[in-house]
């Protein structure tokens, strides 16, 4: 029997060394399910993991990239199944994270007949896409899945295979050695990036004159953190962090400020306020009022992506390499720094960061301090704990309050903050790493919006997973609390009750009536036990904590605009101006005011 083209392309997955897809069914790739099946029969199959949605997939696949530093792969049918994937793939190329989509189509016969979900995807998937092809016989199959898996790895970005359903199930014919053929081949090696003597020591040079320096890390400085850490103990720096580079250090080391722009620290303001010279590494930080005023600083940024470097701040040497070999290579230049009074004085004000979030958390709210949530959570989790956010309100205190130990993982959509990423991301982190502990930590508007769905997903494979330790914490305010604060803060306006009211959903009995855990915490002393409990449980939790609305998400500098438009809120009549005012949002005017 003829080998079909769905079978060879099967093959072709497995031989560059794909091992699971995220994807759900239908008949537009109904060829390759039946590939996929055909080769589990046979002892060769590729994991597939069954999701509720095609947008899920896509987020899982980015989420395994991130936390594997493999190519992730997702799977759908054409027509809505195909545009479903969007959001997840755009949240890929803008993480740099390497993924390949998979995507039926209407037969080719029909193609340009206005055919039954029949879209033109090769025109959807050019924006998110590095490479996009729509394969149309059997020959082509082959280079199109070998250029899309290659490009997207190199790239760390998005390929996009489209495949007809008559395609799929034509017998494969290998591309001949003749006239209109191309042959390839599989595999892919990523090479060390150095930039050229002449430029590391300029950018040695500069650093070494420096008497302040910071540095400011990203995702992209994971493989280097070693030396990152080497580095700034040799310039007698700190280093703040990028949301996506949360997991490149640990919280724990002194000189460490923690986050830095809206969703930022203090002690990171104040260093980019206070420094003169300035380091950054594999981030593509978006906010740049939070980096100094241009020609305050000396600065030297260090990336893969040449089309990063330059583009936050007008820095003065740029070296395009990777992370780890460029500071190894920068490092014997480096001259160690004497005079330590600006680490110490950056420590000392990471020490008192520190107490002034314990003090924050510990604030009496109505009815439990949504900060306080997550600084009882980081103490007990494992060394060896996965975390992930959603977007919204958690994200401050995912950013701010977790004290991330070396050796944990963390991440989050970054690029896109995208709402309704911090399930999928769990369960993906869950697959990669099934021995160790997962911890999602959600809004309700994200839960209810389609992360709740995806916890059916969790009870289908739980019992798949070597440990069952998987926690999805519910912030239940019943707010779109991230955007009833930017209401306020940057427009102005007082909270809008139509936009922003969220149903009050029983996430805990949901959990129950699926075969879960559900623990539900409305007192704040029950915080802590409920973690314990949490963790300790046989099986996947969801723990809702009923938080209150009104402690702010605020940025750690507030602009006086900022601070009037604030207050042009209250005066407007905001529900719960005055405590509002009383609480939380005085910590901050001080520093306006003061």
């Amino acid at each position: 029997m003829a080998t079909m083209t769905s079978d060879f392309f099967v093959e072709r997955l497995k031989a560059w060394g794909v091992t699971r897809i995220y994807g759900y069914s239908g008949d537009g790739i109904n060829g390759v399910l039946g590939a996929l099946q055909r080769a589990d029969q046979a002892g060769e199959g590729i994991e597939f993991i069954q999701v509720r949605h095609e947008e899920m997939a896509a987020f899982m696949a980015s989420a395994h990239a991130k936390f594997t530093g493999e190519l992730g792969v997702c799977l759908a049918t054409g027509g809505p199944g195909a545009t479903h994937l969007l959001t997840g793939l755009y949240d890929a190329k803008l993480d740099h994270a390497p993924v390949l989509a998979i995507a039926g189509q209407a037969e080719t016969t029909v193609r340009g007949g206005s055919y039954q979900q029949e879209l033109n995807l090769d025109r959807i998937f050019a924006d998110v896409a590095d490479y996009v092809q729509e394969a149309t016989a059997p020959a082509q199959v082959r280079h199109v899945t070998d250029r899309s898996i290659r490009i997207a790895v190199a790239n760390n970005g998005v390929g996009v295979i489209v495949l007809p359903k008559d395609v799929q199930d034509e017998p494969y014919q290998a591309p001949k050695v003749a006239h209109g053929f191309t042959r390839s081949g599989v595999g892919y090696s990523r090479p060390l990036v150095v930039p050229q003597p002449r430029d590391l020591a300029r950018a040695a040079e500069l650093l070494n004159a420096g008497e302040k320096v910071a540095i400011l890390i990203g995702a992209g400085a994971r493989d280097g953190a070693e030396a990152v850490v080497r580095v700034a103990d040799l310039l007698g720096a700190g280093v703040a962090k990028a949301l996506l580079g949360k997991d490149v250090l640990s919280d724990e080391l002194p000189f460490v400020t923690g986050a830095i722009g809206l969703l930022g620290t203090k002690p990171s303001w104040d260093m980019m306020q206070g420094a003169d010279t300035l380091l950054m590494i594999g981030t593509g930080f978006p906010w740049a009022e939070f980096l100094p005023p241009d020609g305050k600083v000396r600065a030297v940024q260090i990336d893969i992506d040449a089309g990063m470097l330059g583009l936050r701040y007008p820095t003065e040497v740029n070296l395009h390499g990777g992370a780890r070999e460029t500071l190894e290579a920068l490092i014997p230049l480096l001259q160690r720094k004497a005079d330590r009074g600006w680490r110490e004085q950056i420590e000392a004000g990471v020490a008192d960061w520190w107490q002034t979030l314990e003090a924050r958390a510990m604030a009496e709210a109505k009815p439990v301090n949504s900060q306080r949530v997550v600084w009882e959570m980081s103490p007990q989790l494992p060394a060896d704990a996965i975390v992930t956010s959603d977007s919204g309100s958690c994200c401050n205190w995912y950013a701010r309050d977790f004290k991330l130990k070396q050796g944990q993982r963390a991440s989050l959509s970054g690029g896109l903050a995208s709402m309704g990423a911090a399930v999928p991301y769990a369960i993906a982190a869950k697959f990669a790493h099934p021995e160790r502990p997962v911890v999602a930590l959600v809004g309700d508007g994200a839960m209810q919006m389609n992360n709740l769905a995806e916890m059916i997903t969790v009870q289908k494979y739980w019992q798949r997973w070597a440990d069952p330790r998987f926690v999805v914490c519910v912030f239940n305010n019943q707010d779109l609390n991230e955007v009833t604060w930017e209401q306020r803060v940057m427009e102005g306006n007082p909270r809008f009750p139509t936009t922003q009211d969220l149903p009050d959903v029983p996430y805990a009995r949901f959990a129950e009536l699926i075969g879960l855990k559900g623990i539900y915490v409305d007192r704040p002393e029950d915080l802590a036990p409920a973690w314990a409990a949490a963790l300790a449980s046989d099986r996947p939790v969801i723990l809702e904590v009923k938080t209150d609305p009104e402690v702010a998400p605020l940025p750690p500098h507030l602009t006086l605009a900022e601070a009037k438009a604030f207050m042009g809120a209250m005066a407007k009549g905001d529900r719960g101006a005055g405590r509002v005012i009383a609480e939380t949002a005085r910590q901050l005017f001080k520093e306006v005011t003061g």
